[in-house]
């Protein structure tokens, strides 16, 4: 009867894991319904079939580890759907998390039973029945389940649309430390343990053992963690610094755009006097073309938008020309305040990402018929409120969007979080806040910058 309880649990505990194996898998991958199903049974009949196998044959058990990995891995690039380094990736976390995690706890548990058993119940060189061994197993495989639980929302970042062989790179050496955890298994297996030299006694050999893997699974485990969120943010500082670039050649443009602006209106005496002289003398074509080299001269049109920054008026004009092509509707109110400290460039990366974002959020609602007749928005207002500089843009979304911080639906999410965290960065510099909701299908992105002579009273003006 105990024998059949243990074995239960064990079942139970497993049908969790792959439930938690399963929902982490989907987060990230796409599959469909019938092939979640097989993959499911598979993975559970797999299992199951490889460990009775094990238990009757005389193969080594290295082969077994092996085989399990790679039965695991195939199912995941069989039946789930995206690139192949990106399935391989998913699968290289979870067979490294359940390794690291379960090995360590395994260990931790057993070393507290022997030490129990030796302490309290006074057994000399005490040993774990396959009984306690089965529920240690069981206790480790529910913390692995919590982990992979937990693992499923906080992956994101590493997963938002990578190159193929930065994919490669990160799984690679996942799958090398779990390499090494499944050799020192192996080799624990076939007697391999650390001796204290025959002094201390079979009991504190194999406390030794135990802690040799807590310590191995500890350090194996921060080493993995180090090298997965730590190539991730080197990966989103070359993305940022990259944006900042592509910025810095978008604000020399329309300087140059401007300056060209500044001299048609430097000159606009001299060429009303020479339109007046081609009204006159009814030359039509000649007065057509003067006008059309001064708009293109001139590098904005009649509706300029007129904020109070230079810079900024030429950078709302070309976007509202693109939103105007996409047949968006464009609402805007912009006043930059005279005594703002904000340098131009800062502006126009707060300008810059968020009219990008909200134009392509609203063309991804045409492309996808999701806008059901109604034309998309666009809404910008920027004023002083209490000493500070209040910008709020709102534009149409995705209802499936909402606390998603923007990044939900779009093609590439991870360029749209890029751009998130450059806006960020600059409210930031000022010691403002920013604030992102999203509901009943409208976006809204709000940035509250004080003023630098107004540094101290942020709370007063939220």
């Amino acid at each position: 009867m105990q024998e059949f309880v243990s074995v239960s649990m064990v079942i139970l505990c497993y049908s969790g894991y792959i439930y938690a194996v399963d929902k982490f898998c989907k987060e990230y991958l796409e599959i469909s319904r019938i092939n979640e199903k097989i993959f499911v049974l598979l993975l559970f009949g797999g299992r199951v079939f490889i460990n009775i196998v094990n238990r009757y044959c005389v193969i080594p058990d290295i082969f077994f580890i092996l085989l399990n990995r790679l039965f695991f891995i195939g199912l995941i690039l069989m039946l789930f759907q995206k690139n192949t380094e990106k399935k391989i990736l998913v699968a290289s976390i979870l067979i490294t998390v359940t390794t690291l995690i379960e090995n360590f706890f395994v260990s931790f548990f057993s070393c507290l039973a022997l030490l129990f058993l030796h302490t309290v119940k006074s057994i000399a060189v005490p040993f774990l029945t396959e009984r306690e061994t089965r529920l240690i197993v069981c206790i480790s495989l529910v913390i692995v389940i919590l982990a992979i639980h937990w693992m499923g929302k906080g992956l994101m970042s590493v997963f938002y649309y990578k190159t193929k062989k930065w994919y490669v790179i990160l799984a690679i050496p996942l799958l090398a430390v779990t390499a090494v955890i499944d050799m020192a298994n192996w080799g624990a297996s076939k007697g391999i343990l650390i001796r204290s030299g025959g002094n201390m006694g079979l009991y504190y050999d194999q406390i030794l053992s135990h802690a040799e893997f807590c310590v191995l699974t500890v350090l194996s485990m921060f080493a993995a963690g180090f090298y997965v969120f730590g190539m991730d943010q080197i990966y989103l500082e070359q993305k940022k610094s990259s944006q900042y670039s592509l910025q810095i050649a978008a604000y020399k443009m329309l300087e140059e755009q401007y300056d060209r602006a500044e001299r048609l209106r430097h000159d606009l005496k001299n060429h009303i006097i020479a339109l007046l002289g081609l009204l006159e003398n009814k030359e039509w074509e000649k007065l057509e073309n003067y006008l059309k080299n001064m708009e293109e001269s001139a590098a904005f049109g009649i509706r300029e938008e007129i904020t109070g920054n230079r810079i900024v008026d030429v950078l709302l004009y070309q976007k509202r020309n693109i939103a105007e092509e996409k047949n968006i509707i464009w609402e805007c109110d912009v006043q930059i305040p005279g005594i703002c400290h904000i340098n131009e460039f800062d502006l126009c990366v707060l300008f810059g990402n968020i009219l990008d974002n909200a134009v392509e959020a609203c063309a991804r609602l045409q492309s996808d018929g999701s806008d059901c007749g109604s034309r998309p928005f666009i809404n910008i207002q920027g004023r002083m409120v209490k000493k500070c500089f209040l910008l709020e843009v709102k534009n149409s979304a995705h209802t499936e969007e909402e606390n998603k911080t923007g990044s939900a639906g779009k093609e590439n999410p991870g360029e749209h979080g890029i751009g998130l965290l450059n806006i960020s960065d600059v409210v930031h510099r000022y010691n403002g806040v920013m604030n992102i909701d999203v509901q009943k299908g409208i976006f809204l992105i709000s940035i509250l910058i004080p003023l630098r002579d107004a540094g101290h009273d942020m709370k007063q003006a939220v």
